[in-house]
């Protein structure tokens, strides 16, 4: 036959029969599709020529039903291709029939391996490629392609189903843009050659198909059995709740007995009044037993004298026999496609995205030693200047700007790349910490107020809460066993390093608490740092061999400087700052101040102005009277002057070495050892000194990320290419 390429064959083909029967497909399936329809579908087509569709949900037909519903047959009289009429063929496994145009007439049948499978049988069954020109071949053909499958037709098959699918491929200058996939009929119970594996792997199959939110599904149920008995419709309906991409298809009307009560249910059915579904219901009539060696052009004539002649012909036109089942199809599927496409190049440009993104991950192919080094002084080189920037509160770039969390929580990613404002924030923390929970006594110096019972109750979370009298006694107990030679009625200078050093008795777990807190951030930073930059081998490898250990000398170089801020903690206070004499004078003064409120209050006489009837008072203050009672104030008890005195001492060098503690922990411990030089840890300087062994250890290539790269690189090139088939259409569509 002429115009038809010449065909290709694997090894294993047998010879090419003589050309019984051509590749013509009727001219109505052609004249269904107007010039803006075929450029849509083209679309789709190209798309999934690039094999895009293992990686994005295309716009596809799917014909699906139970076993024996008549499937296969809607299938054939659509595409007018005479699959063979053997039961054990087209339902044993997916059968992906696409229609493409293009310059000459071909039909190439391949077989798409199931992902599932080892690599080994995945590379031998891609291999099987056959084209023929001739539709008589077709069952020769099928037969190669189940034996590929691992599926035998006898009756020993070992193997009932396959996963895998037959990919038939019809080109040719008049063929419409049309993709229709035929799968295995539900099955409900195992029986004799069918296991309840078998059940369950075409249920599996069925879900894979019917699920894809871009899937039209043609649900075929056959008027032999009750509509309700077939579990398809369960099926579709779980998927597809609205019914807004399913289309239900009636076969087998023919069997039903005139005017019986099953026909009038299916009439029901097919006026979409018992189950409901947007696209509606059609209603076909297939080849009967008797009529299997008729042609198609037969079955047609058949078909429209039943639906001229039956009960049947109440139904509207459109909604009854395979002419307008084509008209509908082909309008549903552009509708259909041309409302997909916007959102399916935004997936496509998605995973073209994640696709490189996952790429860059790999880096640079590394299977030698200069290339590991390479490749590990980009990556240091990117840490370097990440680490540097997170550390120094420059917040530029994406990565800073990526995800931000409004909340600033520290358990977001997005929070913890900003680690100097981290580090702000925890260190005010502390401030706050040692401020309110830093000191063991809380105490009340006022005199109006008694001190109750709870006051004394140890509060875990803060200082003992003492009255003024309490606060005494404990400065009392002090003062007892640190006395010298000193007189009575002074204080030996070593009991203010006494109480200071009880008081101050939270700071180091306080501390303590603070260096845990900044090292686990600061680990947190680093880990995203590398997840974000590094594929995860390398990342396990590089975290063992180098960040590990480097932060744990940092923390260790952390609690060392800690160690000797507690040991001059632990030493005599010594202080030359004003602000300990000023605070002195201040407390003094205080007291002085409300003591001689106090007098003045006792020595005021109010008396009632003579001759006034009001209330008026005038008010006179006796001065002798309120010398006495000032002089009187004062506490005869040497003792007591004296705790008060001390006490006043240790309020006041605890708020100075307080601060500076805090400025201390913060900056010798936090910054010089947790936080600066951070960036140093992986940078390029380190990498230059490392061995070559080392360098292959950390970061050589393992096989797996060899087949990812793989992988992702011919992934991404189907994923441009349709891009660029994208760009090339919307680009036609504008102009």
């Amino acid at each position: 036959m002429s115009g038809f390429s010449t065909p290709s064959t694997s090894p294993n083909s047998p010879a090419q029969p003589t050309m019984s029967e051509d590749l013509n497909i009727n001219s109505s399936l052609e004249d269904l599709q107007t010039d803006e329809q075929r450029r849509i579908l083209d679309t789709v087509a190209q798309v999934r020529k690039c094999g895009l569709e293992s990686i994005l949900s295309l716009p596809q037909l799917v014909v699906c039903g139970d076993q024996s519903a008549g499937k296969s047959s809607v299938l054939e009289a659509l595409t007018e291709i005479p699959f063979p009429r053997n039961d054990n063929l087209c339902t044993r496994f997916a059968t992906e029939i696409i229609l493409r145009r293009g310059p000459v007439n071909t039909l190439t049948i391949k077989v798409i391996p199931d992902g599932a499978r080892p690599l080994k049988e995945q590379e031998t069954i891609r291999s099987f490629v056959e084209s023929i020109t001739d539709f008589s071949d077709l069952p020769r053909i099928m037969d190669m392609a189940m034996t590929t499958m691992g599926l035998s037709t006898g009756d020993d098959s070992a193997r009932a189903f396959a996963k895998d699918v037959l990919s038939i491929e019809i080109e040719g200058p008049t063929r419409p843009q049309l993709t229709l996939v035929d799968i295995p009929g539900l099955i409900q119970s195992s029986t004799k050659g069918v296991s309840d594996d078998d059940v369950n792997v075409v249920a599996e199959i069925t879900h894979n198909y019917i699920s894809q939110p871009r899937t039209i599904c043609l649900a075929v149920v056959s008027a032999m059995n009750d509509a309700a008995n077939q579990p398809i419709l369960q099926k579709v309906r779980a998927v597809d709740p609205q019914g807004d991409r399913t289309l239900g298809i009636i076969t087998k009307p023919d069997r039903l007995p005139s005017g019986s009560g099953s026909e009038n249910k299916f009439l029901e059915l097919a006026r979409n009044e018992d189950v409901f579904f947007k696209l509606g219901w059609h209603v076909l009539k297939n080849r009967s037993f008797e009529e299997g060696d008729s042609s198609l052009e037969a079955r047609n004539h058949a078909e429209a004298r039943y639906f001229r002649t039956s009960n049947f012909n109440t139904l509207p036109k459109e909604n009854v026999g395979i002419d307008t089942l084509r008209s509908r199809l082909s309008q549903l599927l552009f509708e259909h496609v041309k409302q997909e496409l916007p959102k399916l190049r935004q997936d496509l440009e998605k995973a073209l995205a994640e696709a490189k993104g996952d790429l860059a991950l790999l880096g640079d192919a590394r299977s030698n030693s200069a290339e590991c080094k390479a490749y590990l002084a980009q990556l240091s080189l990117d840490y370097y200047e990440l680490c540097k920037a997170g550390v120094n509160g420059h917040y530029e770039g994406e990565y800073f700007q990526e995800n931000t969390d409004p909340s600033f929580s520290l358990n977001s990613k997005a929070t913890i790349a900003r680690l100097r404002a981290v580090i702000q924030h925890m260190n005010t923390t502390f401030y706050d910490n040692v401020r309110h929970r830093g000191h063991k006594y809380q105490v009340n110096m006022s005199d109006d107020e008694p001190a109750p019972e709870w006051l004394l109750a140890r509060n875990p979370k803060g200082p003992i809460k003492l009255s003024k009298e309490e606060g005494l006694q404990w400065v009392r107990q002090v003062l007892v066993r640190t006395r010298g030679k000193e007189l009575v009625g002074n204080f030996n200078p070593l009991l203010i390093g006494e109480l200071f050093w009880e008081q101050a008795t939270p700071w180091k777990q306080l501390a303590v608490e603070h260096i845990e807190d900044t090292s686990r951030v600061c680990e947190k930073f680093l880990d995203r740092l590398l997840d974000d930059k590094s594929p995860k081998d390398v990342k396990s490898r590089l975290w063992a061999f180098t960040i590990l250990d480097a932060l744990k000398r940092r923390r260790e170089a952390a609690f060392r400087e800690l160690d000797l801020i507690m040991e001059d903690i632990r030493s005599f206070p010594i202080n030359y700052n004003h602000y300990y004499t000023d605070t002195i004078h201040n407390r003094r003064l205080e007291r002085q101040k409300k003591m001689l409120a106090d007098s003045l209050e006792a020595g005021t006489e109010h008396n009632i102005l003579p001759g006034c009837n009001s209330t008026h008072t005038s008010a006179s203050v006796n001065i002798e009277h309120v010398i006495s009672s000032f002089s009187k104030r004062a506490d005869p008890n040497m003792e007591n002057f004296s705790c008060e005195d001390a006490l006043d001492c240790l309020f006041a060098i605890y708020k100075v070495t307080q601060k500076t503690f805090v400025a201390n922990i913060t900056t010798q411990v936090i910054e010089r050892h947790i936080v600066r030089g951070l960036e140093k840890i992986f940078s390029p300087v380190v990498v230059n000194a490392m061995m070559d062994a080392e360098v292959e250890a950390i970061a050589s290539e393992p096989l797996s990320a060899k087949r990812q790269r793989n992988f992702l690189t011919d992934r991404i090139k189907k994923l441009e290419d349709g891009h660029e088939i994208f760009r090339g259409v919307m680009g036609t569509g504008r102009q």
